[in-house]
């Protein structure tokens, strides 16, 4: 299955649950987004010319760290602290609801 934004956003959504759930807009989570696969880019894992095993894999709090650092550094970023890492491990789990991280 491929990578939908869309579905990766309301399964984010349906993940989190509660008071905060839509606490934040698309383009919100769309950027946590953005930074995953940004973080994967720049680790090599999606680069089909570079020999990557499950190794390498980086681990879920080295990609919410990412995530919490890149998000601090951008100024219209509104994610509060606490959200980041339930935010990113919804994310993970659409990855692997799609079969990603079987790939």
């Amino acid at each position: 299955m491929e990578f939908d934004e869309t579905k990766a956003i309301e399964f984010m959504r349906a993940h989190v649950q509660g008071e905060w759930q839509n606490m934040y807009d698309d383009d919100q989570l769309l950027n946590i987004i953005d930074i995953i696969w940004d973080f994967y880019e720049d680790s090599g894992m999606l680069d089909m010319n570079t020999a990557f095993d499950d190794s390498d894999d980086p681990t879920v709090e080295q990609i919410i760290a990412h995530v919490a650092k890149m998000l601090s550094k951008d100024k219209g970023a509104i994610i509060a602290r606490e959200h980041i890492a339930p935010l990113v491990e919804a994310e993970l789990a659409y990855e692997d609801s799609i079969g990603l991280s079987d790939e």
